[in-house]
């Protein structure tokens, strides 16, 4: 479910609410850069976009001339967890990543509501800072919603949910975060549900998940097929993890000759509805499964792999095999900051050989996609919300490789169209 953009009117007729925002270039994603562009606004959506010249020839309006910058349309984190912000620099690589999850738990329950609430306060500035317009938030206390201050970013409130100990009562669950987002007409964004794994997530609540999202049309999202304990524990019936998990009283007889993917994927009805975060772990028969299968959306948190030092990604097979991947941040209880640039430049680090256009479409129009918004974010076409970011401009001739390599704070924001400051 997302708040849906106010109707503008035609597309192509001038209006005397236009505004206009010129730059060196604008990056739409729907072509090649354009030199000396602009972008005609209406409201809250973009009605034209080409030459400074051209648009400003075919309407009148108040013109933004933002002088020697790249224009491009904002970025889209399809992964983060803004509870743990304050957990930055707390925990250090472990052993395994069953010992993180122990101290991460031990670090949670020290806090209070209070320091949650500051700590989402803290990412959503951060990830405006970062020229992230639009966020996949998983949030583990959806409880505490009411009580986030409005902010100006798009943001996908997902309530994560975990059943090892207890139910989840989940139309409860998918009832109060609905009724609490249509109470709240002034947000962006919209709402979702996300059992966390399925080492914390019985078949059952997926189950239930995939099938009671389509009352609302909620956004889906999990984590799978993270760490090699979690294939340890699913495939052999030991293991760190299992260990763990059995000590907690988690059933655990869904576990041996199966893989996390495979324990999933059959049943449960997981497809292009549902962003699956992570993907590190996957056996031959996993990619014989993914051939066969139904393609949802790929989040690669790749920083966050590198923190946790987990087997390769396979973007390239992936790719091959028609999944759409996008990028996220994950929590900062396994990063250093939530600047999807310095994912951006990570990915790129390990894969030279993709191209850096490629990788801001991950962060862009595949991130759209995968929310259910490719017609109308991550680029900048007409009929589109008008979401953009603004950096200095740099190389004619480097354009994507200069947008990757941007580090510091966005000088210039735009959401929805509205003009943000930096935070």
């Amino acid at each position: 479910m997302e708040r849906a953009n106010n109707p503008t009117g035609s597309l192509d007729c001038a209006r005397d609410d236009v505004k206009i925002v010129r730059s060196r270039v604008v990056v739409s994603m729907a072509g090649e850069p354009i030199d000396n562009g602009a972008v005609a606004i209406t409201g809250n959506q973009i009605v034209a976009v080409g030459r400074f010249d051209q648009v400003k020839a075919n309407r009148a309006g108040e013109i933004l001339d933002l002088g020697e910058q790249v224009l491009l349309p904002g970025l889209i984190n399809a992964h983060c967890h803004l509870d743990y912000t304050m957990l930055r620099g707390r925990i250090p690589p472990e052993r395994s990543f069953t010992d993180w999850v122990r101290a991460i738990n031990a670090r949670k329950a020290a806090l209070e509501e209070e320091d949650y609430l500051a700590a989402i306060a803290a990412g959503l500035a951060e990830c405006q800072n970062f020229g992230s317009t639009t966020l996949v938030n998983l949030e583990a206390f959806p409880e505490l919603l009411p009580r986030v201050p409005r902010s100006p970013l798009r943001i996908w409130w997902c309530a994560e949910m975990i059943d090892v100990r207890s139910p989840v009562p989940l139309p409860a669950v998918a009832d109060n975060l609905h009724g609490w987002f249509q109470s709240h007409p002034e947000l962006r964004g919209g709402i979702g549900l996300a059992p966390h794994a399925p080492y914390t997530a019985s078949a059952k609540l997926y189950s239930e998940t995939s099938a009671g999202s389509r009352e609302y049309g909620l956004l889906l999202t999990t984590h799978l097929a993270e760490s090699r304990e979690e294939m340890e524990m699913f495939r052999e019936a030991k293991g760190p993890l299992f260990e763990f998990l059995k000590s907690i009283g988690r059933s655990m007889d869904d576990c041996g000759n199966a893989t996390p993917l495979s324990r999933l994927t059959p049943n449960h009805q997981i497809d292009e509805r549902w962003l699956v975060a992570h993907l590190n772990e996957l056996s031959k028969d996993d990619f014989n499964l993914l051939a066969r299968g139904r393609k949802f959306h790929v989040v690669h948190c790749p920083r966050s792999h590198t923190f946790f030092g987990h087997a390769p990604f396979a973007l390239r097979r992936l790719r091959a095999l028609g999944f759409n991947v996008c990028l996220g941040t994950d929590s900062l209880a396994s990063n250093s900051s939530l600047s999807l640039f310095s994912e951006m430049r990570e990915l790129l680090r390990k894969e030279p050989w993709i191209a850096p256009r490629e990788v801001l479409e991950m962060a862009t129009a595949n991130a759209a996609r995968a929310i259910g918004r490719a017609d109308s974010l991550g680029m900048i076409r007409p009929g589109f919300g008008a979401d953009l970011i603004a950096l200095p401009a740099q190389s004619r001739t480097d354009i994507f490789g200069n947008i990757v390599a941007f580090e510091g704070t966005v000088p210039w924001m735009m959401v929805d169209g509205e003009v943000l400051s930096p935070r």
